[in-house]
């Protein structure tokens, strides 16, 4: 295992050794990652797996059944709450929901089978690319990234790849420039003087590129072969397309628990959800880990873009998010590639995965106000009842937020034994359309993780939204910490 720092030697000898033994080694990690990456479909299970997944189904199904036994006390519930206004607003209020949320899925369902994404093209037909990885504090994983862009079958003569370290406090940067010496004039790598944000490493980026179109790259994620080219193509075939979000799933999916329920969510949130919005014309977030850009839309906002503030202070979160409001806002639309696949790393601890949700959360609530300032304007051509529908849904999230947690802690401070049956018995219903959709595009076995995720988040990161919601004017990333060693 090559260490995390990255040493040199005053013998020149010496370093050249170990640079050597770095790249043999390196070379072997690559090459078992990109093995991971062709059966990440075939995740192993051990005994800590399959001892959670028959917890989970213990759990819901003992809410089931304790539904069934319960059936005259939630009986006595519902006529008690119907003698009372209180009581009637609620069931109505509780009603309204599930009823708007079964119909906004029904539409989305009938979006989703509308879908197909857009074939690759000619390599004669291929715009000039800049591909930009920024990078912090992400050690040998940078070196992985950069190396499966330049084997992507993306003509060399239309790539520009470069890769700028965003004052990492590790050996990102070495790593780096292990990946320059290797890969030569393919990649050009730069470093900031000194940490500023991956907007600010982003903006850098975007001044130095020559390319006509605009590929953002995390840097602890790994491309497939075609991924860029089925990125890029529609913007040859759709004059109107703005941006592309590729498809984005977990790489590190074999070595933790909460890793392995991400995947299953991630297909669900991507394939599913993505798909639907893209028929629309109105992907709502280009995700980081992948995204592409048409450089002229890019141009139009960027001075906007990189000077974005939030109540008086200067956004360093949702880069993402925001621009793709802001090439919606252009008129241009927003599509998914879900033929561009790209496998990223997520955190493997529940102290890391909060504070990624916390400041996702807080991103959706400064997008969704920005959003609403131009969505119910004539802001594109053609029809925009898609885009507002996305948004309003956003809204009836956020609105009853608040409402619907405080009625979740009357209940289970008054009826703990029903509402906890009752809300087991719901995840066991709802988890099953994910865990369908996974199971009929990929996997059977793993299919079940999307019950054990929804059993978590109802009950370790319900409190997520609320906060994120009461705390949206904070800044920082959460997630930047060094990882460990290993």
């Amino acid at each position: 295992m090559i260490t995390q720092d990255l040493k040199l030697s005053s013998s020149v000898s010496a370093e050249n050794i170990k640079h050597d033994d770095s790249l043999q080694k390196l070379k072997k990690t690559s090459a078992e990652k990109e093995k991971a990456t062709e059966n990440y479909r075939k995740a192993s299970f051990t005994k800590r797996h399959l001892f959670t997944l028959a917890a989970t189904f213990m759990l819901l199904l003992g809410g089931a059944f304790s539904v069934y036994l319960l059936q005259p006390e939630f009986q006595e519930m519902n006529l008690g709450r119907m003698n009372t206004v209180g009581g009637m607003i609620l069931l109505i209020l509780t009603s309204f929901l599930l009823i708007f949320r079964l119909s906004f899925l029904a539409y989305i369902a009938k979006l989703f089978f509308s879908y197909k994404p857009v074939t690759s093209v000619t390599d004669e037909e291929l715009p000039t690319c800049t591909v930009i990885v920024p990078a912090y504090n992400e050690g040998k994983q940078v070196y992985s990234t950069l190396k499966s862009l330049v084997n992507s079958d993306y003509p060399a003569g239309k790539l520009q790849l470069i890769a700028i370290d965003d004052g990492s406090k590790d050996d990102t940067w070495e790593w780096m420039k292990i990946a320059k010496e290797e890969l030569g004039e393919r990649v050009s790598i730069y470093q900031q003087p000194h940490n500023q944000g991956k907007r600010h490493a982003l903006y850098r980026g975007f001044n130095m590129g020559t390319g006509e179109v605009f590929v953002t790259v995390d840097s602890d994620s790994i491309v497939q072969k075609d991924t860029l080219r089925n990125l890029v193509s529609p913007f040859v075939t759709n004059q109107n397309c703005g941006a592309v979000a590729g498809n984005v799933r977990v790489l590190n999916n074999e070595k933790a628990i909460i890793p392995r329920m991400l995947n299953v969510s991630f297909v669900f949130s991507f394939e599913f959800i993505r798909s639907a919005q893209s028929v629309l014309g109105s992907v709502l977030c280009t995700p980081g880990a992948l995204a592409a850009y048409r450089g002229k839309a890019v141009m139009n906002c960027l001075p906007e873009w990189i000077n974005q503030t939030f109540m008086g202070q200067p956004t360093d979160i949702g880069e993402d998010r925001a621009m793709t409001n802001m090439i919606l806002k252009q008129g241009y639309h927003v599509l998914f590639q879900r033929n561009a696949y790209v496998l990223t790393n997520i955190p493997e601890k529940f102290s890391s995965l909060h504070k990624m949700f916390t400041r996702w959360e807080r991103s959706n609530v400064r997008e969704n106000l920005m959003m609403s300032k131009f969505a119910f304007k004539t802001f594109r051509n053609g029809s925009k009842s898609g885009p507002r529908i996305l948004l309003i849904n956003q809204w009836m999230q956020m609105l009853t937020t608040y409402p619907l947690f405080i009625i979740m802690i009357v209940l289970l401070l008054l009826h703990p034994v029903l509402f906890i049956s009752s809300t087991l018995l719901s995840i066991l219903i709802f988890s099953t359309l994910p865990a369908f959709f996974y199971a009929r595009k990929y996997n059977i076995s793993e299919a079940f993780w999307a019950y054990s995720y929804s059993l978590f988040y109802t009950f370790g990161l319900f409190w997520i939204a609320p906060y994120a919601m009461a705390t949206a004017n904070r800044r920082g990333w959460l997630t930047r910490e060094l990882p460990k060693k290993r």
